[in-house]
């Protein structure tokens, strides 16, 4: 079912909130009964492989994501190179991907992998972003594209991981040539061609009504969108409300609030949640704008299953560098199983330093004393130890997810970081740096905490 059929059926409204940059659940795909008006189309391609055909329809006035005949619920999530087993092992079902080949795997061994813990993939073909510089309006360049894209979907379409495709991430973020989207219709009108066993969609940066009216009129092809909101994304209800939008949606990266949308220090270093106040914002954001809303919201996909840097460290994985989990992995589990892990991850109430918080601008003279300390607890009674450490501030102006250098670690600065309460020296050097606090529960999780500070 393309998104050309939805506007035929419904009428279409601008959506009501701003783009937004990303940093990368469960949807509820509920209902039966056997309308299947909406189906894809298949085509006889020849092909003898193990495939399983999967599509959109409307059951019981929801729309349903069908695989091989049966309603299939998606617990999501982002993931380029983490345990696919331990996704699993948590109750996750399905994974999405930015490109089919990264620098970690290709394609094959994703689908693979996948497939050999019963997950399924969304297989996301890379195409040009106008903010890297691909121009548009270059013909030859958006054909060499197509015919790119067409090798990619000729590579995979009959792998039976394969859940649907994906054209392009965020290709709108700070776009201006609306013949971008042009190009990604013309991608999913091959796919219909070549692969008519697999929807397709395209992840956009947040919504708006210019793309709402961009969507209609030049990529119909589509079978759903899908959006990618943070903070932002407890507006998601009131803004559909407003908007009488009526099309099926998947929401391919939510978590964590962004770096863009949260309070700054007086010198613009943003305060990042604590690893328990990220885990609650987890469940507040699933239950206000995904949960609350099964009859359009087919699937979702968690940001992300892994760890990156990204302004910090831990500001968007759900797992630290050193592998442990951390709380917002407990709540994935519990929206995904309806019950919480058998051990659950420590819990931080605070960090200070020098008796203030992030929010009080902490500024430190070079070379001087302070003492630092963190609050935290473990729900099972598990004996906590600690970690400390500083680190430059990030000077990263990268958006959209780009790659940034992790910052400089600045050693030798805490006396004791094996406990809850240390004496942190000032760096010696003026400028930004940042106090990490990690605790760890001897079970493979984890807490976390950090506080920006200036040297003066």
């Amino acid at each position: 079912m393309s998104l050309n059929r939805i506007f035929a059926a419904f009428p279409l409204f601008i959506l009501a909130a701003s783009c937004q940059p990303p940093a990368a659940l469960d949807g509820d795909a509920a209902g039966n009964g056997n309308d299947t008006s909406h189906q894809l189309s298949t085509v006889d391609d020849g092909s003898t492989g193990d495939v399983v055909p999967v599509e959109v329809v409307m059951l019981d006035g929801r729309y349903t994501l069908l695989r091989g005949g049966e309603p299939y619920p998606i617990k999501g999530a982002g993931i380029e190179f983490a345990d696919v087993g331990n996704f699993a092992a948590h109750g996750g079902n399905s994974l999405r991907t930015w490109r089919t080949d990264s620098h970690y795997s290709n394609g094959q061994e994703v689908l693979d992998d996948a497939a050999r813990y019963g997950v399924t993939v969304v297989m996301c073909i890379e195409i040009g972003r106008e903010r890297l510089g691909f121009d548009y309006d270059d013909e030859a360049a958006v054909a060499e594209q197509l015919e790119y894209a067409r090798s990619q979907v000729m590579k995979y379409k009959d792998h039976p991981a394969l859940l649907a495709w994906m054209v392009g991430n965020e290709a709108n973020l700070f776009f201006e040539n609306p013949r971008v989207f042009n190009a990604i219709n013309d991608i999913a009108r091959m796919i219909h061609e070549v692969d008519g066993r697999h929807p397709v969609t395209t992840a956009l940066a947040g919504f708006s009504p210019e793309l709402a009216g961009l969507i209609e009129t030049r990529a119909p092809e589509l079978d759903f969108v899908s959006i990618q909101m943070y903070g932002d994304i407890v507006h998601l209800p009131a803004i559909l409300e407003a908007s009488d939008w009526e099309a099926p949606l998947f929401v391919t990266e939510w978590g964590a609030i962004g770096h863009w949308e949260v309070a700054q220090t007086s010198w613009g270093a943003p305060i990042e949640q604590n690893s328990s106040e990220k885990a609650a914002n987890y469940l507040q954001s699933y239950e206000i704008a995904i949960g609350s809303n099964p009859r359009q919201i087919m699937g979702s996909y968690v940001f992300l299953w892994g760890q990156k840097q990204e302004r910090t460290p831990t500001w968007y994985g759900l797992f630290l560098e050193d592998g442990a989990e951390t709380e917002a992995i407990d709540v994935m589990h519990y929206i995904w199983n309806g019950e919480w892990p058998d051990n659950r991850s420590p819990s931080v109430d605070g960090l200070f330093l020098d008796e203030r918080s992030a929010h009080d601008s902490v500024v430190l003279a070079s070379g001087a004393n302070y003492e630092a300390w963190i609050h935290a607890d473990d729900p099972d009674g598990d004996a906590l130890t600690y970690l400390w450490e500083i680190m430059r501030e990030s000077e990263a102006t990268q958006e959209g997810g780009d790659l940034e250098e992790v910052p400089e670690q600045i050693d030798g600065l805490v006396d004791d970081p094996g406990r809850d309460r240390i004496r942190v020296t000032a760096p010696a050097e003026s400028g930004a740096y940042r106090l990490f606090a990690y605790v760890y529960d001897g079970q493979g999780n984890a807490g976390h905490a950090n506080i920006p500070f200036y040297v003066e």
